[in-house]
């Protein structure tokens, strides 16, 4: 099976969804957003319900930032409404408990979103089928039937222009740093409202990298200026302010 990843800086594919709020006509409508669009492989299954619950008390968070959540799994609509009513009245997590999810989740019964952003890897499915020992000679499942169907944990960041900025894929059996998502999206955000970049560990209030001289006579002018922190020309850092 090919299945072919898109690229940063691409449109967002697009697609026609029902999800647990309607359907949804992506990524035309979320235009004027930031989105988080992140895939799971299945409802019901333990690492995916520690996701949406953080996710969910962190969704007003990712609100502030114009940013807009959107879940996917392969099971229905009608699976996932009564996942999130399990995770609402019965899951405690981490001190977490009665969490409402109040962001879509994409219901792709048919793989057709999976495929075009390459949440299918059989390969990483094949190996997580082998650690779990999920099938067994006495089930009747039929194993490539799941290999084929369970999308790895993708996340994508999409602009307000629906151009895809940053995509992460983790195993199956790991969970996702959700701290480090906002993050990101806060990283990614600040180099476009300010034309800078951010080191290696930047928060928000932290220095950001001033981009690289295109011209000796830049190099020779930003080592000479003392707002600028530049321990060599081609690496100047200066405070953030905003």
């Amino acid at each position: 099976m090919t299945i072919r990843i898109p690229m940063m800086g691409e449109i967002a594919p697009s697609f026609w969804a029902r999800t647990t709020h309607g359907e949804v006509n992506f990524p035309k409508d979320y235009e004027g957003k930031w989105v988080i669009f992140f895939s799971h492989p299945g409802d019901f299954t333990p690492v995916c319900t520690t996701e949406f619950m953080v996710f969910a008390k962190m969704h007003a968070e990712f609100r502030q930032l114009n940013t807009e959540l959107l879940g996917l799994s392969v099971d229905s609509v009608q699976s996932h409404i009564s996942w999130l009513c399990s995770i609402k009245e019965k899951v405690e997590f981490n001190g977490i408990s009665g969490v409402d999810v109040e962001f879509p989740i994409v219901e792709d019964k048919g793989l057709s979103i999976v495929k075009k952003y390459g949440m299918l890897q059989p390969s990483e499915n094949k190996r997580y089928m082998r650690d779990i020992q999920y099938i067994q000679a006495d089930k009747a499942t039929d194993e490539n039937e799941i290999i084929n169907t369970q999308p790895v944990r993708g996340i994508f960041i999409i602009d307000p222009q629906s151009r895809i900025r940053y995509i992460a894929f983790y195993p199956l059996s790991n969970g996702r740093n959700l701290d480090e998502i906002k993050r990101i999206l806060q990283a990614i955000q600040k180099t476009d409202s300010q034309n800078v970049d951010t080191p290696v560990n930047w928060n928000p209030g932290d220095d950001v990298i001033v981009r690289t001289p295109l011209s000796y006579e830049d190099a020779k002018k930003r080592m000479e200026d003392k707002e600028l922190k530049c321990s060599e020309w081609y690496i100047c850092l200066k405070e953030d302010k905003s």
